[in-house]
């Protein structure tokens, strides 16, 4: 009876990070400059030109392809941190694509792979934000298909690196969403849970806060104002404390946003259902 309970348990936990992907993966086309860097400019080297043809194929759902034009770049130059930052995005989307339920360790495989280029990029700009955020979302990934003491060991870390992304870059409205879905979905987690596992795992469960929800996904609003999913996930946090007049604002603005990213038409459905949902209550 434990092990379903505790497998419950850290689903919630870590499904801040299972949406993540497709957000992902058109996040960097919002960004300014180039393509998920911001700060990079277009010197026309090689590497920019290879750059330059990875988005445009990543941005027409061609990860594959995508892919083969990044992987030419650490060749030539092993610390170039946008390039591998852009490949341990890609791996992320690959493991994603893999089916359930027979698939999980071809998932980890490519979580993996993801989370190595990440540390990558990390180790080769420590002061850029996204080699942290990788990090973070891929031990996220790597988390939902491990055990369950190995989602708590991890919890720590993945903590720590959406922090330094958020620190490196206050701009990154995509790493103030994960932080504030996280915080709801821990804080969610009752006390009796809690219990049985520091009891039976001897390990402790990180606390999440409300407050904190609410504070990271209005930045994220406020930094990406339309983009859906944030204003979606704000409202989420405002029902769970009570406040269904800003959830109702909240799912009201949805509605009237363009579709811009991959998700959108599913986020729009949810937000009408969530509408309904307050107007019953």
């Amino acid at each position: 009876m434990l092990q379903p309970l505790f497998f419950i348990l850290l689903s919630i936990l870590w499904a801040a990070f299972v949406k993540q992907p497709i957000i992902l993966a058109d996040s960097h086309r919002l960004a300014e400059g180039r393509v998920g860097c911001p700060r990079c400019a277009e010197d026309g080297s090689e590497n920019s030109r290879l750059l330059q043809k990875a988005d445009a194929l990543y941005s027409d759902f061609k990860p594959k392809e995508a892919l083969r034009e990044l992987l030419k770049i650490p060749d030539g130059d092993p610390a170039h941190h946008e390039a591998l930052s852009k490949i341990s995005r890609i791996y992320i989307d690959f493991g994603d694509m893999i089916p359930e339920p027979d698939g999980r360790e071809k998932r980890l495989g490519q979580y993996r792979m993801a989370e190595q280029y990440a540390r990558r990029a990390m180790k080769a700009d420590p002061a850029s934000t996204w080699g942290h955020f990788y990090v973070a979302v891929s031990l996220g990934k790597i988390a939902t298909e491990s055990s369950i003491s190995k989602q708590i060991d991890l919890a720590q870390e993945i903590q720590t690196e959406v922090e330094k992304a958020i620190r490196l870059d206050p701009q990154n409205g995509y790493a103030y969403h994960i932080y504030g879905v996280w915080h709801r979905r821990v804080a969610e987690i009752g006390q009796a849970k809690r219990l049985l596992t520091s009891v039976f795992l001897r390990r402790s469960i990180p606390k999440g806060n409300m407050g904190k929800s609410v504070e990271y996904l209005t930045k994220a609003v406020s930094l990406n104002p339309t983009v859906i999913v944030h204003r979606l996930e704000l409202a989420k946090t405002h029902m769970a404390v009570g406040n269904s007049e800003l959830a109702r604002s909240s799912l009201k603005a949805v509605q009237q946003l363009p579709i811009q990213l991959s998700d959108d038409p599913i986020h729009k459905k949810e937000a009408e259902q969530l509408l309904l949902e307050i107007k019953a209550r």
